[in-house]
């Protein structure tokens, strides 16, 4: 089984990312943000790597992170979730957005990924919510406003989803304004803090 491969970037594809290791190409499926952040033709390129045996083919994905590589593991053990929509899932959520996704309940920024339809998002959302690592979504500065959590900030969530904004984001804008600001901040400042993050 291959775990990593460190080697030059031979030629990229829409999808994948063929990478020489000594004179063997090999072929990775990428998701979109690997894709984006690969270095030029020719230039050195190391990846994690998971790779998908099954009767009729071998299939390599590589990610430029560990957090995605164990996402994109987590999210392949999911009944109905295959390599294509996990790819999917994390083309368009970052590893700290799909956690923060989870750990809120926000089956529609899951959803969104192509494949994802609303029950399967469910789906994932369910069976994942309980693996959320600790420290996934330090970014995010914690998960607020998921029913289970009380104070000003999630009173502050709840304000800026009743405006209008995704729970994702609120979630996310009230979790920088907390981390910047305190446990003492109150609602009123809580949300002026992420309107600002919000309309940044």
């Amino acid at each position: 089984m291959i775990g990593k491969l460190k080697g030059l970037v031979e030629a990229i594809e829409d999808d994948a990312v063929i990478v020489d290791v000594g004179g063997v190409g090999y072929v990775c499926h990428c998701t979109a943000p690997s894709i984006a952040g690969l270095p030029g033709r020719g230039q050195p390129i190391e990846l994690f790597v998971e790779t998908v045996v099954r009767e009729d083919m071998i299939r390599l994905y590589g990610f430029l992170s560990a957090a995605e590589k164990q996402w994109f593991r987590r999210l392949v053990g999911v009944q109905g979730v295959g390599a294509k929509v996990a790819l999917g899932v994390l083309s368009v959520l970052r590893p700290d957005e799909l956690a923060h996704a989870i750990a809120i309940g926000d089956k529609k920024a899951v959803g969104r990924a192509p494949g994802a339809g609303p029950k399967l998002a469910q789906r994932i959302v369910s069976e994942l919510e309980g693996q959320v690592p600790v420290g996934a979504i330090v970014e995010t500065g914690g998960t607020i406003g998921n029913g289970q959590t009380e104070g000003p900030a999630a009173d502050a969530v709840s304000a800026l989803v009743h405006l209008g904004y995704p729970r994702l984001q609120a979630s996310m804008a009230v979790s920088k304004a907390l981390a910047a600001e305190g446990d003492e901040a109150g609602v009123e400042q809580l949300v002026r803090l992420g309107l600002r993050e919000l309309s940044g």
